[in-house]
């Protein structure tokens, strides 16, 4: 067993070594990685050639997803700053508060965190790291604070796919039924069980997120490269992040699984935009960054929005700038409450490839239903909105494509390589999945202070697939198997399983390197994960902790 983990786990410690260690771009690095767990999986688990093949097919689609997602992304805000809205929010921001921390708090934290309750599947991060480097952020520190909002809202993101698809519809729930007799459940009430657990782990943990992001930025980002100027700001980071978390925990004990992020970051952009400007708990000194004439090199993107003014005929309203990014979410949600039957008529309209290359692997892509399609859809309203002219969607266009060809390059070897880790489960070998055995060494060795464990696993099946969802739908059963033999509650350890899952997405290889395409920083990615890793241990260990507590 031991080098059986040993050698599923040996493609992941080779990006991670390359990518963070060696500092090799992942341009170079994930090609390697994908031809290593392709060795692994042929020659270990001897899984065929044409199921190898036919999952890194599916990966392709799967990138084309990611893809889309950012070239919406980017047009958007490329579309937004041709026409001076970017310009306009940049102002407005300054009439809330110059204070770069205070910026984070509401656009990243916040803001982002609606965005993931409405979309999830990565778009926080490429929806506010562009925005952030339009309104004066470095790119480096844009793609790192990104990153971190994709954690507290992700588990109850894409209104609440995680729980409702990764544990609801990948659950062998037949398999529980003495489970649920012995404890007076079924599969709602168990469902709610893990929502409202997961929330309160995540409400504990979470609230100090945007205290963390902040001494993040002043530490790595600051002219004094100093924590304490990220300290200063504590009581407001706080208030920031307790303003979303407590109605994020109220939304998941009335309402269910699709609202807490919504609602949270809702009730938390009203009560914090309005603090911040009547200067609540702020500190008396306004922060910002050095002069970007002093930055390091490594800080730029090849897009550098900031630099782009707009001139004095494209000023227009303050809330006329934000309508499209209202619109984004407005449609975003629309199209992802099952209720209204929107999604599933955008669902309609797909490619389906059934069983690729003759095995039982199926592949597919619904694009009117992504959100590339509806960034792109709010783009081009905005074109009659904000009254532009065709040759300034010309210039958006070209400089999204650009960024887009040299991420497609990284991920159309990332996400094959996902596809393999988790179709390796029909192997010759008579092995479980790669990701399965190194969750069972784990399980097998660490007994009964497993909880502390439990959220571990859900990171790292984050980091593998980019995914909550796919975490919970490889890792759940898993879970509460675990639980049982331990004789502990199945729903906390698999809420556990829920929080964990929504950490790892911030050190995702996918994740980070979609982030970073949209701010043009291809080829540092080693460096932004030797600091996202930082948040992703706090959150793993803060949560294994409260683990121990309830499990106790």
């Amino acid at each position: 067993m031991t080098l059986q983990a040993f050698l599923a786990v040996f493609p992941i410690l080779l990006g991670g070594v390359l990518l963070v260690g060696f500092r090799v771009p992942a341009r170079w690095a994930m090609p390697l990685v994908y031809v290593a767990a392709a060795l692994v999986a042929g020659l270990f688990w001897h899984v065929d050639e044409v199921r190898i093949a036919a999952a890194s097919i599916k990966g392709l689609f799967v990138t084309f997803n990611i893809l889309f997602i950012v070239f919406g992304a980017i047009f958007l805000v490329n579309t937004l700053e041709e026409s001076g809205a970017i310009s306009t929010i940049r102002r407005g921001f300054h009439q809330i508060s110059d204070d770069r921390r205070v910026q984070v708090v509401i656009v990243a934290w916040l803001f982002g965190s609606f965005i993931e309750g409405a979309a999830g599947f990565g778009t926080p991060a490429a929806i506010a790291a562009p925005l952030l480097v339009a309104l004066g952020f470095p790119a480096a520190a844009a793609v790192m604070i990104g990153l971190m909002v994709q954690s507290t809202a992700v588990t109850f993101g894409a209104a609440g796919t995680p729980i409702l698809v990764g544990i609801g519809q990948n659950m062998n729930w037949e398999a529980l039924s003495s489970y649920f007799a012995a404890n007076s459940l079924d599969q709602a009430s168990y469902l709610r069980q893990v929502t409202i657990k997961a929330a309160c782990i995540h409400a504990i943990v979470g609230s100090f997120m945007p205290f963390l992001m902040v001494v993040m930025l002043t530490r790595f980002f600051g002219p004094r490269r100093s924590w304490t100027e990220g300290l200063s700001i504590w009581k407001f980071a706080l208030f920031g992040g307790v303003s979303f978390t407590v109605p994020y925990v109220l939304a998941a004990y009335f309402l269910g699984p699709e609202f807490p992020s919504l609602l949270g970051a809702m009730v938390g952009l009203f009560v914090v935009t309005r603090a911040a400007r009547a200067r609540f708990l702020l500190p008396a000194e306004v922060w910002d960054f050095e002069p970007s004439e002093q930055w390091p090199k490594e800080w730029f993107g090849t897009i550098d929005l900031k630099a782009l003014e707009a001139p004095a005929e494209k000023t227009m309203s303050l809330r006329l700038a934000w309508l499209p990014y209202v619109l984004v979410a407005v449609v975003l949600v629309l199209t992802r409450l099952p209720q209204l039957g929107v999604g599933a008529w955008l669902k309609s309209f797909g490619i389906t490839w059934k069983h690729v290359l003759g095995t039982d692997i199926d592949a597919g892509t619904a694009p009117l239903y992504l959100p590339g399609a509806i960034l792109l859809f709010v783009a081009g309203i905005t074109f009659f909105l904000h009254r532009m002219r065709v040759a300034d969607i010309a210039r958006a266009t070209g400089a999204a494509a650009k960024t887009l060809l040299a991420a497609g390059f990284v991920l159309v070897f990332t996400v094959p390589m996902v596809q393999i880790y988790l179709l390796s489960n029909i192997n010759g070998a008579g092995l479980p999945s790669m990701p399965l055995v190194m969750a069972q060494w784990v399980a097998d060795h660490v007994g009964a202070i497993w909880p502390f464990f439990a959220s571990w696993i859900g990171a790292l099946g984050a980091f593998i697939a980019g995914s909550n969802t796919v975490s919970n739908a490889m890792f759940a059963q898993f879970q509460q198997g675990v639980a049982e033999g331990l004789g502990r509650s199945g729903s906390t350890i698999v809420a556990l399983q829920a929080v964990g899952a929504a950490a790892g997405n911030m050190i995702a290889i996918h994740n980070v390197v979609a982030a970073s395409a949209t701010v043009g920083l291809l080829g540092q990615e080693g460096v932004t994960l030797r600091k996202t890793i930082l948040p992703t241990i706090y959150y793993v260990v803060a949560t294994g902790i409260l683990g121990l507590i309830l499990t106790r």
